[in-house]
């Protein structure tokens, strides 16, 4: 392990990195968010809120599953940044570009076929006839978020992360505007005419979020073409040409890293359809406590792809000037990144521990909501410091061109060991929704203190002389 020196010096620049990023993903949950605070003031919000939690997670379950492939991008790209091999960035970008087109293709389709997806899952019938649209809805922002995943990769292996929060945030006014007009009723009179414009609920929230997800999209088009003309990298110079050798590279290497992200995306999934089954209240309270974790998750989670970014260019150096760059970069880079993620939430968890009422009155004024969200806000807190570690972990590892060690990892700890303990405990044991979320906690645990050790073990390799 390298010592606390070359730890200290890696968190400048990890942190210089990741704070747009942290922006960027903060500003990326922030819609969510918004769309289910606005759901929330719908009369009898538990089922709007229940219709929301199902659609959502059912789009994220297959859209960063399937698109994880593309986190492949982060090693490829970033370790030919860190070589200064810019054409080999260019062109793995532009593979990028096209497998997102194909993948989104199979989703866009899959989507469009919502009723025949949620009808195996046991909820409340007007849960389902909410959630049926709303999902069809999200579907038409399937292709530009993949376009957009993939832009954005080039970018923060550049170091260009700026942009990045600036088209989150902003996106977050576009997404804002659009629940506001789409998800309420309005009535306007333009001179002697009344013109109404008929609320459409949670589907309303949905066609929002696809709109707001094309529009980040262009703002990372236009980036890319900006630090194309400003750096030099020619990319608008580079031909077009789609290589099978390239294309297979990417996906042996993102397909671990897909299933990873489908088995952690997954897991939520399934705790979503466990807890339909309890009734819509539950189910509310449960896409309270789902929205706070997956906002405080957002830093580490940026602090991984910072980290990723960070030891690939450390291993690129190494491999262009095997005489001059630092041995113990990459490394690290990595406890740095492990540092800085599991220190935020460590504090996290002492929120949801003490102000839980507070924070899920931020979400709806329900109080049957409310009470159904405060005890799993206590179990998220358990597991926060590990989720930290887990998840930039993976993202040191990744740096290192290594995606199938949490794939692995994750395989193990959330479906041989979190899902069938968290049925155990909420159906057999009749915890209920609490039952599955303790589930989580203890797979997030041990994939914490699984991907440490492996990390350690991938840090000594790194130290030996090529």
């Amino acid at each position: 392990m390298p010592g606390m020196t070359s730890i200290r010096r890696e968190l400048k620049p990890l942190l210089t990195l990741a704070a747009p990023l942290i922006l960027a993903e903060l500003g990326w949950n922030a819609m969510s968010v918004v769309d289910t605070v606005l759901v929330g003031r719908l009369p009898h919000s538990s089922v709007p809120m229940g219709a929301a939690a199902i659609a959502q997670v059912m789009f994220n379950v297959c859209t960063f599953g399937a698109g994880g492939v593309l986190l492949g991008l982060d090693t490829l790209i970033s370790q030919a940044f860190g070589a200064r091999e810019i054409a080999e960035a260019n062109r793995w970008l532009l593979h990028g570009l096209v497998l997102a087109g194909i993948v989104a293709a199979g989703l866009t389709a899959l989507f469009l076929a919502g009723p025949h997806l949620l009808v195996l899952i046991p909820m409340d019938a007007e849960v389902r006839r909410q959630a049926v649209p709303a999902m069809q809805g999200l579907s038409w922002g399937a292709l530009p978020l993949l376009l957009y995943f993939t832009l954005r990769r080039y970018l923060q292996a550049g170091h260009h992360a700026k942009p990045i929060a600036f088209a989150l945030v902003s996106a977050n006014l576009v997404n804002a505007a659009g629940d506001w007009l789409l998800i309420f009723p309005h009535a306007w009179r333009v001179g002697s005419h009344a013109l109404i414009l008929q609320g459409f609920g949670v589907t309303g929230s949905s066609w929002s979020t696809s709109f707001a997800r094309l529009y980040l999209f262009l703002c990372l088009v236009i980036a890319v073409l900006w630090a194309d003309r400003r750096h030099g990298y020619g990319l608008t110079a580079t031909r077009i040409r789609i290589e099978g050798q390239h294309m297979r590279a990417l996906v042996k290497l993102g397909a671990p890293a897909a299933a990873q992200v489908f088995i952690e995306v997954g897991i939520f999934g399934f705790a979503s359809s466990a807890i339909a089954s309890f009734g819509p209240l539950p189910l509310a309270g449960h896409e309270v406590a789902l929205q706070c974790s997956a906002t405080t998750f957002m830093v580490p989670f940026a602090i991984s792809a910072a980290t990723a970014v960070r030891v690939g260019h450390g291993i690129g150096r190494l491999r262009a000037q095997p005489d001059v760059a630092p041995k113990d970069a990459p490394a690290a880079a990595g406890w740095a990144g492990v540092i800085a993620g599991g220190g935020f939430m460590l504090l996290c968890a002492v929120a949801f521990f003490t102000i839980p009422t507070q924070i899920a009155r931020f979400f709806t004024p329900d109080p049957g909501v409310i009470g159904a969200a405060v005890p799993l806000l206590a179990i998220a807190a358990c597991f926060q410091f590990f989720d930290g570690l887990q998840t930039t972990l993976t993202g040191a590892l990744r740096g290192a061109g290594n995606t199938t060690a949490p794939f692995l990892t994750q395989l193990i700890c959330f479906w041989v060991v979190a899902m069938p303990l968290g049925a155990l405990l909420a159906f057999h044991f009749k915890l209920g929704a609490a039952g599955v979320w303790m589930g989580l906690a203890i797979a997030l645990a041990g994939a914490a203190v699984v991907m440490t050790y492996v990390w350690w073990k991938t840090t000594k390799r790194l130290a030996e002389p090529a």
